[in-house]
């Protein structure tokens, strides 16, 4: 008895086109899936307009290139050198730093101290929150030019007016006199975009679930027991993104200045955002001017990235 054994059918092999569909099509579902298909359109004008001219600055402060774009020659590290030994990059630094050391402090305990007012009212909050949040959303020329022509102007401005109304000796050189200048334009500044930070403070304040005042009545809390205890510990990531925001912001600082003392009296006030417009479209120097810009980049990325460090420790801290 002999037994007979099928033939195996021949190995079917697929079109080139069937193999590459399924790719293409697991790579498209991959991309609709993720929400990349959503997002290309801003990548590609986010590359255009801030990636590339991000290289883009780095070579060109590598070189002695100016404003016309012709004559530009490779110089290495030239300009980082030449910028680190400039005594006016260093002191239009300074100005930026003190700015927001004078800036910072006020613009988070006013918002906060705003907040809390905004919070506790009970007759037109709608009001309130909108008086307060309002300036926030006028232009930065509009702003300095309300308190350049009306507020601070030596003599008949609103300041003036102020001091001599309870018996002080006007005359101040508000924005003329290196001692006030400054402070003229962080008292600008503070009324101006505080509003923000006021927003801010206000929803985290709303977000304070209520029976934790509740149980604090019960157990005989008064109302700076309450503040201290409950509504400050809830309140602490917020201060710490908002010192972040604020630092960051306060650093970029250049249209309230520009528009108000154009860096004087004798460059007292000029912040290094300034100095970088003044060396690239004034001197010409872009070259330098781009790596004045990558020497002010690093600051701001160092602080941007030791706050996280330092909440994280803090967290960890307390976790243990």
């Amino acid at each position: 008895m002999t037994s007979t054994t099928a033939a195996a059918p021949p190995p079917v092999t697929k079109p080139a086109e069937a193999v590459r569909r399924p790719a293409a099509r697991s790579v498209h579902r991959k991309w609709t899936e993720h929400g990349l298909v959503f997002i290309a359109p801003f990548l590609l004008v986010y590359a255009m307009f801030l990636v590339w001219p991000l290289i883009s600055g780095v070579g060109m402060s590598l070189t002695s290139d100016n404003i016309t774009g012709s004559g530009g020659e490779f110089v290495g590290l030239d300009n980082y050198a030449e910028a680190l030994g400039d005594p006016d990059v260093w002191s239009s630094l300074w100005n930026t730093v003190w700015f927001t050391v004078l800036s910072t402090v006020p613009l988070v305990l006013v918002g906060l101290g705003l907040a809390l007012l905004a919070h506790q009212l009970r007759v037109v909050q709608w009001l309130w929150r909108l008086s307060w949040f309002a300036p926030f959303l006028l232009p930065s020329g509009v702003v300095c030019l309300l308190f350049g022509q009306m507020i601070f102007p030596s003599g008949f401005g609103l300041a003036d007016q102020m001091l001599a109304s309870v018996g002080l000796e006007p005359g101040i050189g508000w924005l003329s006199d290196e001692r006030y200048a400054m402070l003229s334009v962080v008292a600008t500044t503070l009324w101006w975009t505080v509003g923000f930070n006021f927003l801010l403070y206000l929803a985290a304040l709303q977000a304070i679930p209520a029976h934790l005042y509740e149980a604090a009545e019960l157990d005989g809390a008064g109302g700076r027991h309450q503040l201290w205890h409950i509504t400050m510990p809830m309140l602490r990531r917020t201060t710490g993104l908002l010192v972040v925001l604020q630092v960051l912001a306060s650093l970029k600082i250049f249209d309230q200045i520009y528009l108000m003392t154009g860096g004087g009296p004798d460059e007292s006030t000029r912040p290094i955002l300034q100095y970088v417009y003044q060396q690239g479209f004034t001197g010409y120097r872009i070259g330098y001017a781009s790596a004045v810009s990558y020497i002010f980049f690093a600051l701001i990325l160092t602080v941007s990235l030791v706050q996280p460090l330092l909440s994280r420790r803090r967290a960890e801290e307390a976790a243990q």
